[in-house]
């Protein structure tokens, strides 16, 4: 409970200070704000370690794509690898609910570096344009954009079907796709208290290539993260 009690402590002390420090970016070039991100990921990282001796492993590291346009589609358990995926890729742009670009001081952050909002299970004027910011932010830019198709953060043996959006933006986007898969909520589970002494591991899976119909693209998708994080588990 101690342990647990710090890590908060300090976990949201520092992203909170962070946030604070990096205001001036608002002001200066795009990559600053991109910078201050990364070290919310390396601050996770060592909070997680120091407080809850965590031993953070990343395999696959050759599988990363390299020298052309992907996106990433990562499992989602828990809020660890919303920061720190972002020490391992080059600051990949999110795709997130529209309220949490509302928070202050940190939704202008996420505003800063380009992230694309959507309003969950909703038709409106604004997400009629989502595939088209996606295309256009990833046109534009060698950041490659990072989904999360499950929707939310699940519990660790959770198996819910993928959602159907994934296979809609690897059609659109015609581009290779980079599987993730994290068991992170073996450690920071999304409800309940954080584990000590577990090891957290992020599994980079190989590329799926682009040119697959879009539901067999979300059945192989499905299936290579799903059979990792039941090997992980």
């Amino acid at each position: 409970m101690i342990r647990n009690l710090l890590f908060s402590l300090f976990f949201f002390s520092g992203i909170i200070i962070i946030s604070i420090i990096f205001i001036p970016a608002f002001f200066l070039p795009q990559k600053i704000t991109l910078f201050g991100g990364k070290i919310m990921g390396y601050w996770t990282s060592f909070c997680l370690r120091v407080f809850l001796s965590t031993k953070i492993i990343i395999k696959g590291r050759e599988n990363i794509i390299k020298d052309k346009k992907f996106f990433i589609a990562s499992s989602h358990q828990s809020m660890f690898e919303t920061f720190f995926l972002q020490t391992i890729f080059n600051s990949p742009v999110f795709i997130l609910k529209k309220e949490l670009l509302l928070l202050p001081i940190f939704g202008w952050h996420l505003k800063k570096i380009g992230s694309i909002s959507i309003k969950r299970n909703k038709i409106s004027k604004e997400n009629l344009s989502f595939f088209n910011d996606i295309s256009k932010q990833i046109n534009l830019s060698d950041r490659p954009l990072i989904i999360f198709p499950q929707g939310t953060r699940l519990l660790p043996k959770d198996r819910t079907p993928f959602k159907k959006g994934s296979s809609r933006i690897y059609e659109e986007l015609k581009i290779s796709c980079q599987p993730i898969a994290i068991n992170s909520g073996n450690t920071w589970p999304k409800k309940g208290l954080k584990k000590i002494n577990t090891i957290l591991t992020i599994s980079i899976l190989k590329a799926i290539e682009p040119g697959l119909q879009k539901e067999i693209f979300l059945k192989k998708l499905e299936s290579v993260i799903y059979s990792e994080l039941d090997f992980l588990n």
